[in-house]
């Protein structure tokens, strides 16, 4: 699934290519697109047909572009990529992308904006906005208000996170996954903050101190950036940008998928468990078991 720094190179690409522009005409190929969206298909187009993309906002892995309509602003078009959707902007005469599910035509029909989903786990769906208690002026979809600020958000609290871990009797993985915590961390994201701060996935958080907890989300931040610099992590093709074009920083991850290689930093050899119906990545001499 992607993670924070795929969602804002999409978020980045869709700010520069599809806002300011008009929603002329849109098309459903696979009605499961909208299955987040409570009233129907019908209206789904309705809402959109005629829209000016106002913004591309993101909060962790949460995408919404937040629509001018005839009867004024305070929606949103949310966006959910789930495993593999994809955004792309594409010139109108380009072939249909296979697993193509929604269609936008954008302006006077040359661009269209184009949702592509090979394994249908994502989705659109319209919702209201609403304001943000600790940021005046600021929106979100009422869905998702309910995730937590992320690392690289300017408002991004490690008090509040700090005073989170000490109430909580679980592993340091978990809180790094807990998207109420802090939102846009994955499991690609924690294990490499982890190795990085040289902390086993399963240290208790309430046995951590203020230090040790500052450490981790400051490597998660390090990481991210490092990552939205090489335009995010692409295993396959199932994350591209909305040009079509894959991140690099799959070459850099020091120990996610490098099971059976040796530690960048120790030469010992990396270990993988199993954690939370998926895997864990960690060298066990720079990250001892607790």
């Amino acid at each position: 699934m992607p993670e924070l720094p795929e969602v804002e190179v999409v978020r980045r690409g869709l700010q520069s290519s599809a806002v300011g522009r008009r929603i002329t005409d849109l098309e459903i190929l696979d009605a499961r697109t909208l299955r987040r969206h409570g009233q129907g298909p019908q209206d789904f187009i309705e809402q959109v047909t005629g829209a000016c993309i106002d913004s591309a906002q993101r909060r962790g892995k949460y995408l919404w572009l937040p629509m001018k309509t005839g009867s004024g602003e305070g929606t949103a078009m949310v966006v959910h990529l789930g495993m593999s959707g994809q955004m792309l902007v594409s010139r109108s005469d380009i072939p249909d992308q296979r697993h193509l599910r929604c269609r936008f035509v954008l302006d006077d029909g040359a661009d269209e904006l184009r949702f592509v989903d090979q394994r249908i786990f994502g989705g659109l769906y319209m919702d209201r906005l609403i304001a943000v208690d600790d940021a005046p002026g600021e929106t979100i979809p009422s869905t998702i208000v309910h995730i937590g600020r992320d690392p690289l958000d300017r408002l991004f609290s490690l008090d509040e996170v700090f005073a989170q871990t000490q109430r909580r009797r679980t592993e340091i993985k978990r809180i790094l996954l807990d998207q109420s915590v802090a939102a846009g961390i994955g499991n690609i994201y924690a294990d490499e903050a982890l190795w990085r701060a040289g902390l086993h996935f399963a240290t208790p958080v309430n046995s951590m101190s203020r230090d040790e907890v500052t450490a981790i989300y400051a490597a998660a931040h390090e990481v991210m950036t490092e990552a939205l610099d090489q335009g995010g992590t692409s295993f396959d093709s199932l994350y591209v940008n909305v040009n079509g074009e894959s991140g690099y920083f799959a070459r850099s991850l020091n120990v996610y998928g490098r099971a059976g290689e040796n530690c960048r930093r120790c030469n010992s050899t990396i270990v993988r468990s199993a954690f939370m119906n998926r895997s864990s990545h960690y060298c066990p001499v720079c990250q001892p078991i607790p």
